[in-house]
């Protein structure tokens, strides 16, 4: 099922909660972008607890850019968190990552932009979807898309007819066709919604272009 999903990028939850309650009418799910200053230069909110009175009303879903994502697991999924994305670039035990988030809920791997897939030491068929990230590095929201970035994506839906791959890094109207034909069926728009002045619309158009 092809989705798109409104990215949040940032520090303070007051900016997050008007961003989440502009999509919730019409989002079917959320992605929470964290980043704890050690992954990538950049910081943003790393407190769950705020989140847990939106759990019932969207599906929240959480992209950690972070060391050693798999201590942020159950206080996560304790707010309502229940799709868990976590990159490999920093984690000690990917296996056991994949291990305890499925306790939780959905898991996925992440891979940054430089990351080749030969890094994954986990097989396709034990993951609830994949994430890619079709810029250079993560850490910032509005990064430039970066075509060469899609060979991965067809590599990995070359092997695996099924498995949900995500994509964000710079999806936008003019980009998200590429990365649809290239295999994702799961697009991470930040800036591509909420810059626009209308998210609705914005979110709609995009819709359209992945029917």
């Amino acid at each position: 099922m092809m989705e798109i999903i409104p990215g949040i990028l940032e520090k303070d939850w007051a900016e997050i909660e008007r961003k989440i309650n502009l999509v919730l009418p019409f989002a079917k799910t959320i992605h929470i972008d964290i980043i704890d200053g050690k992954f990538a230069p950049n910081t943003t909110f790393l407190d769950p607890a705020p989140f847990k009175k939106y759990a019932n009303d969207v599906f929240l879903e959480l992209h950690m850019m972070v060391e050693n994502p798999i201590q942020y697991l159950k206080p996560w999924a304790d707010a309502g968190f229940r799709r868990f994305i976590g990159h490999i670039e920093k984690m000690p035990d990917q296996v056991e990552f994949v291990a305890q988030g499925q306790l939780l809920g959905e898991v996925g791997l992440a891979l940054d932009g430089p990351t080749s897939l030969d890094q994954m030491k986990v097989p396709l068929d034990d993951l609830d979807n994949i994430f890619f990230y079709t810029s250079e590095r993560v850490g910032f929201s509005g990064p430039p898309f970066l075509p060469e970035k899609l060979s991965k994506l067809r590599e990995i839906r070359g092997k695996n007819l099924t498995i949900p791959i995500e994509v964000d890094g710079g999806i936008n109207e003019k980009t998200i066709v590429l990365t649809k034909n290239a295999g994702a069926n799961r697009f991470a728009a930040t800036s591509a919604i909420y810059k626009g002045g209308n998210p609705r619309e914005q979110y709609k158009k995009l819709v359209n272009l992945i029917k």
